[in-house]
Protein backbone atom coordinates (compact mmCIF):
# COMPACT_ATOMS: atom_id res chain seq x y z
CA UNK A 1 0.00 0.00 0.00
CA UNK A 2 1.84 3.08 -1.08
CA UNK A 3 0.81 7.07 -1.79
CA UNK A 4 2.65 9.33 -3.46
CA UNK A 5 2.40 12.82 -1.05
CA UNK A 6 2.73 16.07 -2.34
CA UNK A 7 1.57 19.46 -2.70
CA UNK A 8 2.89 23.15 -3.41
CA UNK A 9 5.48 25.75 -1.70
CA UNK A 10 4.28 26.20 1.61
CA UNK A 11 1.53 23.95 1.76
CA UNK A 12 2.40 22.16 4.85
CA UNK A 13 3.21 18.66 2.71
CA UNK A 14 5.89 18.13 5.60
CA UNK A 15 3.20 18.95 8.34
CA UNK A 16 1.13 16.22 7.16
CA UNK A 17 3.65 13.90 6.18
CA UNK A 18 4.62 13.82 9.72
CA UNK A 19 1.51 13.51 10.81
CA UNK A 20 0.87 10.84 8.62
CA UNK A 21 4.71 9.09 10.28
CA UNK A 22 3.24 9.64 13.82
CA UNK A 23 0.17 6.88 12.68
CA UNK A 24 2.58 4.23 11.63
CA UNK A 25 3.27 5.00 7.75
CA UNK A 26 6.49 4.46 6.25
CA UNK A 27 8.17 7.80 4.84
CA UNK A 28 10.36 8.11 1.55
CA UNK A 29 11.71 11.63 1.49
CA UNK A 30 12.25 12.47 -2.73
CA UNK A 31 14.19 15.52 -1.44
CA UNK A 32 16.79 13.51 1.19
CA UNK A 33 17.15 11.19 -2.15
CA UNK A 34 17.76 13.45 -4.08
CA UNK A 35 20.61 14.77 -2.15
CA UNK A 36 22.14 11.24 -1.83
CA UNK A 37 22.53 10.58 -6.03
CA UNK A 38 25.02 13.67 -5.53
CA UNK A 39 26.95 12.74 -2.69
CA UNK A 40 30.46 13.11 -3.07
CA UNK A 41 32.26 10.24 -5.03
CA UNK A 42 28.99 9.20 -6.80
CA UNK A 43 28.76 8.64 -10.64
CA UNK A 44 25.69 11.06 -10.89
CA UNK A 45 28.07 13.84 -9.20
CA UNK A 46 30.52 13.22 -11.61
CA UNK A 47 28.10 13.84 -14.58
CA UNK A 48 26.58 16.97 -12.91
CA UNK A 49 30.23 18.00 -12.49
CA UNK A 50 31.11 17.04 -16.35
CA UNK A 51 28.13 18.76 -17.77
CA UNK A 52 27.81 22.18 -15.80
CA UNK A 53 31.57 22.66 -14.24
CA UNK A 54 33.86 22.22 -11.76
CA UNK A 55 33.44 25.36 -9.55
CA UNK A 56 30.36 23.11 -8.57
CA UNK A 57 32.08 21.10 -6.36
CA UNK A 58 32.58 22.54 -2.77
CA UNK A 59 36.40 22.19 -0.93
CA UNK A 60 34.94 19.24 0.84
CA UNK A 61 34.12 17.51 -2.80
CA UNK A 62 30.34 17.72 -1.95
CA UNK A 63 28.06 19.92 -4.65
CA UNK A 64 27.29 23.28 -4.02
CA UNK A 65 23.61 22.87 -4.21
CA UNK A 66 22.90 26.50 -4.38
CA UNK A 67 24.88 27.19 -7.28
CA UNK A 68 23.65 24.68 -9.31
CA UNK A 69 20.07 25.88 -8.94
CA UNK A 70 21.16 29.67 -10.02
CA UNK A 71 22.94 28.24 -13.12
CA UNK A 72 19.86 26.12 -14.53
CA UNK A 73 17.17 28.33 -13.69
CA UNK A 74 16.01 30.23 -16.38
CA UNK A 75 17.45 28.18 -18.36
CA UNK A 76 15.34 25.36 -20.12
CA UNK A 77 18.39 23.13 -21.72
CA UNK A 78 20.06 23.18 -18.42
CA UNK A 79 17.14 22.62 -16.58
CA UNK A 80 16.69 19.91 -18.95
CA UNK A 81 19.99 18.12 -18.82
CA UNK A 82 19.95 18.18 -15.07
CA UNK A 83 16.87 17.22 -14.56
CA UNK A 84 17.80 13.87 -17.11
CA UNK A 85 20.78 12.88 -15.05
CA UNK A 86 19.02 13.38 -11.53
CA UNK A 87 15.39 11.31 -12.23
CA UNK A 88 16.29 8.46 -13.70
CA UNK A 89 18.67 7.13 -10.29
CA UNK A 90 16.12 9.29 -8.27
CA UNK A 91 13.08 7.44 -9.33
CA UNK A 92 15.04 3.68 -9.13
CA UNK A 93 16.12 4.64 -5.58
CA UNK A 94 12.39 5.16 -4.56
CA UNK A 95 11.54 1.80 -6.43
CA UNK A 96 13.90 0.16 -4.70
CA UNK A 97 13.21 1.37 -1.29
CA UNK A 98 9.02 1.09 -1.96
CA UNK A 99 9.67 -2.49 -2.68
CA UNK A 100 11.92 -3.18 0.38
CA UNK A 101 9.17 -1.21 2.87
CA UNK A 102 6.76 -3.65 0.63
CA UNK A 103 8.68 -6.95 1.48
CA UNK A 104 9.65 -6.33 5.10
CA UNK A 105 6.63 -4.53 6.46
CA UNK A 106 3.77 -5.36 3.69
CA UNK A 107 0.91 -3.94 6.44
CA UNK A 108 2.42 -0.54 6.42
CA UNK A 109 1.57 2.21 4.40
CA UNK A 110 4.69 3.88 2.53
CA UNK A 111 4.32 7.35 1.97
CA UNK A 112 6.82 8.95 -0.99
CA UNK A 113 7.09 12.65 -0.13
CA UNK A 114 7.69 14.21 -4.10
CA UNK A 115 7.35 18.14 -3.78
CA UNK A 116 7.62 17.87 -8.01
CA UNK A 117 5.37 15.23 -8.48
CA UNK A 118 2.62 15.86 -11.16
CA UNK A 119 5.61 18.33 -12.64
CA UNK A 120 7.65 15.08 -13.11
CA UNK A 121 5.61 12.61 -14.65
CA UNK A 122 5.42 10.28 -11.35
CA UNK A 123 1.90 10.26 -10.55
CA UNK A 124 1.72 6.52 -12.27
CA UNK A 125 4.47 5.13 -9.70
CA UNK A 126 1.64 5.62 -6.58
CA UNK A 127 -1.35 3.19 -5.82
CA UNK A 128 -2.85 6.85 -4.71
CA UNK A 129 -1.91 10.74 -4.70
CA UNK A 130 -2.70 13.02 -2.03
CA UNK A 131 -2.15 16.26 -2.65
CA UNK A 132 -1.73 19.31 0.52
CA UNK A 133 -3.93 22.06 -0.52
CA UNK A 134 -4.23 25.68 0.60
CA UNK A 135 -5.83 28.32 -1.62
CA UNK A 136 -3.19 30.28 -3.69
CA UNK A 137 -3.56 33.66 -1.70
CA UNK A 138 -2.54 31.47 1.25
CA UNK A 139 0.24 29.78 -0.53
CA UNK A 140 1.36 33.18 -1.43
CA UNK A 141 1.23 34.83 2.48
CA UNK A 142 2.82 31.37 3.73
CA UNK A 143 5.74 31.92 1.66
CA UNK A 144 6.30 35.16 2.06
CA UNK A 145 6.42 34.72 6.29
CA UNK A 146 8.17 31.56 5.93
CA UNK A 147 11.38 32.85 3.66
CA UNK A 148 10.84 36.52 4.08
CA UNK A 149 10.30 37.14 0.51
CA UNK A 150 8.25 40.08 -1.21
CA UNK A 151 5.59 39.39 -2.99
CA UNK A 152 7.41 39.06 -6.43
CA UNK A 153 9.67 36.79 -5.24
CA UNK A 154 7.22 34.31 -3.91
CA UNK A 155 4.76 34.81 -7.45
CA UNK A 156 8.04 33.90 -8.94
CA UNK A 157 8.99 30.40 -7.08
CA UNK A 158 4.78 29.75 -7.39
CA UNK A 159 5.05 30.51 -11.65
CA UNK A 160 7.71 27.38 -11.29
CA UNK A 161 5.51 25.10 -9.91
CA UNK A 162 2.17 23.67 -11.34
CA UNK A 163 -0.44 25.61 -9.99
CA UNK A 164 -1.92 24.39 -6.99
CA UNK A 165 -5.72 23.89 -8.14
CA UNK A 166 -4.47 22.14 -11.09
CA UNK A 167 -3.13 19.93 -8.33
CA UNK A 168 -6.09 19.71 -6.34
CA UNK A 169 -8.12 18.56 -9.61
CA UNK A 170 -5.88 15.51 -10.31
CA UNK A 171 -5.38 14.42 -6.50
CA UNK A 172 -7.08 11.05 -5.55
CA UNK A 173 -6.64 12.52 -1.81
CA UNK A 174 -6.84 16.42 -1.12
CA UNK A 175 -6.22 17.67 2.51
CA UNK A 176 -7.26 21.12 2.82
CA UNK A 177 -4.42 22.68 5.02
CA UNK A 178 -5.95 26.12 5.18
CA UNK A 179 -7.46 26.01 8.61
CA UNK A 180 -6.15 24.65 11.96
CA UNK A 181 -3.68 22.01 12.77
CA UNK A 182 -6.59 19.93 14.25
CA UNK A 183 -8.60 20.24 11.13
CA UNK A 184 -5.54 19.30 9.27
CA UNK A 185 -5.49 16.24 11.52
CA UNK A 186 -9.18 15.39 11.19
CA UNK A 187 -8.79 14.80 7.64
CA UNK A 188 -5.54 12.62 7.77
CA UNK A 189 -7.56 10.76 10.72
CA UNK A 190 -9.86 9.95 8.42
CA UNK A 191 -8.15 9.51 5.22
CA UNK A 192 -6.26 6.87 7.88
CA UNK A 193 -9.95 5.16 8.72
CA UNK A 194 -10.71 4.83 5.23
CA UNK A 195 -7.56 3.12 4.38
CA UNK A 196 -8.62 1.04 6.94
CA UNK A 197 -5.36 1.49 8.73
CA UNK A 198 -6.16 1.74 11.86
Amino acid sequence: MNIGLTGGIACGKSTVAEMLVRRGALLIDADRIAREVVEPGTPVLAEVIRRFGDDLLLPDGSLHRKKLGERVFGNREALRDLENLLHPPIRALIRERMQNYAAEQPDKLVVVDVPLLYESGQQAMYEQVMVVYVPREVQLQRLMARDGVTVEQAEKRLLSQMPIEEKKGLADWIIDNSDTLEATEKQVEAFWNERGLS
